[in-house]
């Protein structure tokens, strides 16, 4: 930008943010930055202490309900050495962090690659049945077989909101067991549904035979009607 004074032209330097260094803890504002780059400055230890803590009570002040917790407190001091670099030589009440540690990164955890045949019925019963067929011995689980299907049963419900076959539950079990586990079929063939269906699926049920009962009344009416006029 160009000013005209007493005939001299004085260029007015532009100050873009784009063109200053950039700021480690963008949040605090380069005002708070410009502080901390005073404190690096002060050769006076204990004067440099001394600021230091005064530029932490502003730092506290951009949150000041949490300012006074402990844990908060130590928050605030990492930020301070963190902006300025780590180059900040004061008495902290908390142990200085390094740049090191601020730069290890986190162990990559594996993802389950487990095949999961049947994703309605859920992983947890998948093992388990795979886990009775390992354990039994002699017949001894088939009770703890109707379990697992009165339960793949109910998950079935809550999936497709209709009640499954127990002949698709025979075969479902046989199929997470590879085939090699005992089943009673005829408990399971037998076995009726317990499962208790929800307040709200209740309500609907209800309020949809309502409904029906109220369009069966209606059509009685038009056709009584109907034949009246005949």
């Amino acid at each position: 930008m160009e000013t005209l004074r007493e005939g001299t032209i004085i260029m007015m330097k532009k100050n873009y943010n784009h063109t200053r260094r950039k700021l480690y803890l963008p949040e605090y504002g380069r005002h708070i930055h410009e502080m901390v780059d005073a404190l690096l400055e002060i050769e006076d230890r204990v004067e440099r202490t001394r600021q230091a803590k005064a530029v932490i009570a502003v730092m506290g002040n951009l949150n000041t309900m949490l300012r006074d917790t402990d844990e908060f407190k130590h928050k605030l001091w990492d930020h301070l050495f963190i902006m300025s670099d780590f180059r900040l030589d004061v008495d902290s009440p908390y142990s200085q962090p390094s740049r090191h540690d601020l730069m290890i990164r986190p162990q990559k955890m594996n993802y389950p690659q487990s095949r999961i045949v049947f994703k309605h019925y859920g992983k947890y019963t998948q093992n388990f049945v795979r886990h009775i067929a390992a354990e039994q011995r002699n017949g001894h689980a088939g009770a703890q077989v109707v379990d697992v299907a009165r339960y793949m049963r109910a998950k079935s419900f809550e999936f497709n909101n209709e009640h499954p076959n127990n002949d698709s539950i025979i075969r479902d079990i046989r199929i997470m067991a590879d085939g090699e586990i005992d089943i009673n079929v005829a408990a399971i063939s037998g076995m009726r549904s317990e499962y208790r269906q929800s307040p709200v699926q209740r309500g609907k049920q209800q309020r949809g035979k309502q409904q029906r009962g109220k369009q069966q009344k209606g059509g009685g009416k038009n056709t009584a009607r109907h034949h009246s006029y005949k």
